[in-house]
């Protein structure tokens, strides 16, 4: 019999994977360019609370799925389960790319962007990032070195273990939440903050109407709220994922919406909106303006150290997904290869580490995010969507949350994701094309995988 996924992760250890998975890149990295494209501390601050309200209500509809469907997999199950196995197939296609290898490549980034406070030649953005060779899209500088490094050793933790890479993960999360408590507790304790930053604006950058920048912005800010549904792509390795997922999908939405307003809150506490616009490690900015001398280098250092805590969570939950796929014979079989001593995705891993470190060494931060928030929107769209159909099922568990408000939660939900997609297809053209043609390329190799399965049963 071949190795098999081991149950090993408690309601802690799922609660701090959905901590871990949303606390990272976004809320260190979105601020300044909401600034931007905002310009008023009440929309940036209104932005948030919006993203996540409809965070939550997703977070409720996966936790009805997941009670019902305690699979491996995430949308990838939900997919399929509710509109067949071509948009299962596709799901699990667009989670390699714009579900994990794309946002761990941000987060590498964004890792390099923070270190590059104390070491300016880090910075993705150097003059020296280019590759000298004339290729324009291929930037190999010192930060997306580093960049690339992270993720090589978070692999091969990964590969060596769920209990090893479950034990970094938590005190991973343990220390950037007692990062992000000391930073909000001395920033309004001892920070040289100011109360009149808040009735600053600042000049926008887009000249798009108001109301649909908004909407873009949710979809910026929706990224930075991406991981609570992570901990039901791992729902094969919880003791009982029935009663630990609902729980660790709310607790920790609950919890990160709280630190994200107190964060933002906080950063703009330190800095006009002026200041603010553009910057891309705004915790950063933030720290030294706070905090005069080394006060604001060691948080600088801390909060790069917390981002790993993001990096680590996505490289455990990726693999899951395309291990959980290659079992369906829908992706390349030899992902599904499980280490007979680690017992662990290997394969899955190693394609990961891979297409992550090529998201690093051909892609800019800013167009990352667009790409990653568009399809992120689309298939979480999908996916409770799909409730609609299963619930049908006789045999179907309702979480009283939802039945309780049903169908307020989901339509909460699709009415925002809809509003995000057509604005950002509107206003970031180049990426949602981006977005639209992975789901092509997806179905293509849906198609092709098919019907060479069809030929060789033939044979």
């Amino acid at each position: 019999m071949p190795p098999s996924l081991k149950r090993e992760l408690t309601t802690f250890s799922a609660m701090a994977l959905v901590v871990a998975n949303m606390i990272g890149t976004g809320i260190f990295t979105t601020t300044g360019f909401l600034a931007a494209d905002l310009g008023r501390s009440s929309l940036v601050l209104g932005v948030w609370i919006v993203g996540g309200v409809v965070a939550l209500a997703g977070c409720l509809v996966y936790g009805e799925l997941s009670v019902n469907l305690p699979r491996s997999g995430g949308e990838y199950v939900y997919l399929r389960e509710a509109w067949g196995p071509v948009w299962g197939f596709v799901s699990g296609w667009v989670s390699f790319f714009a579900g994990f290898s794309a946002p761990i490549a941000a987060g590498g980034l964004a890792f390099a962007a923070y270190l590059s406070y104390f070491f300016p030649s880090l910075s993705p953005s150097s003059s020296d990032a280019l590759l000298h060779s004339g290729i324009g899209w291929i930037h190999l500088g010192n930060g997306q070195l580093l960049a690339v490094g992270v993720i090589v050793v978070f692999g091969a933790v990964n590969i060596l273990g769920l209990r090893l890479a479950a034990s970094v993960q938590n005190t991973l999360t343990l220390l950037k939440i007692g990062v992000l408590s000391a930073f909000l507790a001395l920033a309004f304790i001892m920070g040289h903050g100011n109360w009149h930053h808040f009735a600053l604006p600042a000049v926008r950058v887009s000249t798009h109407d108001l109301a649909l920048q908004f909407a873009v912005s949710l979809t910026f800010v929706m990224f930075a709220y991406s991981g609570w549904n992570a901990a039901t792509y791992v729902a094969e390795e919880i003791r009982t994922p029935e009663r630990s997922l609902p729980l660790a999908l709310v607790g920790g939405t609950l919890l990160v919406i709280v630190f994200y307003l107190a964060c933002n809150i906080a950063f703009i506490y330190a800095l006009p909106l002026e200041k603010l616009k553009g910057v891309l490690p705004v915790g950063s900015e933030a720290a030294r303006a706070l905090f005069a001398g080394r006060g604001g280098a060691i948080f600088s250092g801390m909060m790069a150290a917390a981002l790993l805590s993001c990096i680590s969570a996505m490289v455990i939950v990726g693999p899951r997904v395309y291990y959980a796929m290659a079992q369906d014979g829908c992706f390349f079989r030899s992902a599904a290869r499980v280490h007979p001593q680690f017992q662990t995705p290997v394969v899955a891993v190693l394609f990961q580490t891979l297409a992550t470190a090529a998201m690093i060494l051909t892609g800019t931060f800013e167009a990352l995010i667009y790409y990653i928030g568009f399809m992120l929107v689309l298939f979480a769209a999908l996916a409770t969507a799909g409730i609609f159909r299963l619930r049908k099922r006789s045999n179907w568990r309702k979480l009283p949350a939802v039945d309780r408000f049903f169908p307020l939660v989901p339509g909460v939900f699709l009415v925002a994701s809809c509003g995000m997609l057509v604005s950002t297809v509107q206003l970031r053209p180049t990426e949602s094309f981006l977005g639209l043609l992975t789901v092509c390329c997806g179905a293509g190799l849906y198609w092709w995988t098919t019907v060479r399965n069809r030929n060789r049963r033939r044979v």
